[in-house]
């Protein structure tokens, strides 16, 4: 049995947002074909994704310097173990699913602010003499975004940062396999944007069975 983390980022729900609609209809295709695995939703908008600031880096710090978690300040207290929840979450799944808007060529920031979380040494990476190294290897990811416009090929697909930058910090902890669905074009191109939700939807089926 595998662990599949669905992480949306994404103020609306599938009735209005492209991305949402097409992440259901995968989510809901990979349940079909994968009866035994554990699907876990983690909404970005409705669970607590702190911020690295002062406290997370004052907290860290004493820690590192020997001292244990009663030393830390409520504020430290709270976030350090927030972030420590979302990491050890995190690594103990074997499958990612992100599901995201693209705003202004990325993601929501929500979506940083979480995957900033997990950028921790000694869980999802390492330091060694030759440089960092991921300690996730084996695992998989998948990102399902919708793009008013096309960037996957042309010029605009210069622009796009959300996907390339999801498929770098996958590669940090060591994650090769980085899938994507996409749905583009429907604001450009508004006469067929049923038929490119439609499309999008399909191939998103297509991938839940193997993925």
């Amino acid at each position: 049995m595998a662990t599949v983390l669905y992480i949306t980022a994404h103020p609306h729900d599938h009735t209005t947002s492209y991305s949402m609609a097409v992440g259901k209809a995968f989510i809901d295709a990979y349940r079909e074909a994968h009866p035994s695995d554990e699907v876990v939703p983690i909404d970005l908008y409705s669970v607590s994704v702190p911020h690295i600031d002062a406290d997370v880096f004052s907290g860290w710090g004493k820690l590192r310097g020997g001292q244990d978690f009663s030393s830390l300040t409520p504020e430290e207290s709270s976030k350090v173990g927030r972030i420590n929840e979302l990491v050890e979450q995190f690594v103990a799944a074997d499958k990612y699913v992100f599901v995201t808007p693209m705003w202004n060529f990325s993601f929501p920031p929500v979506m940083k602010a979480y995957l900033d979380a997990l950028c921790v040494a000694g869980k999802t990476f390492k330091y060694t003499e030759s440089g960092p190294v991921g300690l996730l290897s084996g695992k998989k990811a998948l990102h399902i975004q919708a793009r008013g416009g096309v960037y996957s090929e042309g010029p605009a697909a210069a622009m796009e940062s959300g996907h390339r930058y999801i498929t770098i910090i996958m590669g940090f902890f060591g994650i090769t396999d980085v899938q994507g669905v996409f749905v583009e074009g429907h604001n450009q191109f508004p006469d067929k944007k049923e038929q490119i939700k439609a499309d999008a939807i399909k191939h998103a089926q297509d991938v839940a069975k193997s993925f």
